[in-house]
């Protein structure tokens, strides 16, 4: 009967031991399958904080020196507005002066030198003796011109002569030049009034 008994308890223990280790392995396992659950499922986001801003001052500018206003010198002692009684060194000028002058240029202008170009009414000849032809040139029948510088006088008279230009060369030049120093002329005029001026004179030796 005590055989039996204890082999009745044996069971009844081993029973409880097995049962125990089944509930012990069955508690494990789930907790494993939820550790696996919960590491697959969930999903971390990790949000990084934003950059922070480096603000960069900028050095303000300097500020212009301002300039002091200008103030004009003061006046010097004693001068007056009036410069009538200071002496500058210019030696003294009298209106009589500009009358002289005046009267200088006017007469100048009888001893002034123009050209026929120049005047209003350019010298013309009153009166031409004529030419005798050189005997050495007719003869060998040579035909020839001379150009003549003529410088005639407010009367109308020659003062001086000089050749210009002569073809050929030294033939007829001082034929030319006696026969004009007896021409007169009308004189030529500026303004109204007769003046010196010179003119060109060409003196043709023409056998025909």
């Amino acid at each position: 009967m005590k055989r039996l008994v204890s082999a009745f308890a044996s069971m009844v223990l081993g029973s409880i031991l097995v049962l125990g280790m089944v509930v012990l392995i069955n508690h494990f396992a789930d907790g494993l399958d939820r550790n696996d659950g919960d590491d697959g499922d969930q999903i971390v986001f990790e949000r990084k904080p934003p950059p922070k801003k480096e603000v960069v001052q900028q050095p303000k500018p300097k500020p212009k020196p301002r300039r002091a206003p200008r103030t004009p010198p003061p006046p010097l002692a004693g001068l007056s507005g009036n410069l009538s009684g200071i002496d500058f060194g210019l030696p003294g000028f009298d209106m009589s002066d500009l009358n002289a002058l005046d009267g200088d240029l006017l007469g100048g202008a009888d001893s002034m030198v123009m050209t026929d170009d120049t005047v209003d009414d350019p010298p013309r000849a009153t009166f031409q003796s004529p030419m005798q032809y050189p005997p050495r040139a007719k003869a060998q029948g040579v035909k020839g011109y001379v150009v003549l510088s003529l410088l005639i006088g407010v009367t109308g008279e020659i003062e001086q002569i000089e050749i210009v230009e002569s073809s050929p060369e030294g033939v007829f030049d001082e034929v030319a030049v006696q026969g004009v120093s007896t021409w007169r002329f009308e004189p030529a005029t500026y303004q109204g009034k007769a003046v010196r001026a010179w003119a060109k004179q060409r003196v043709r030796f023409d056998l025909s």
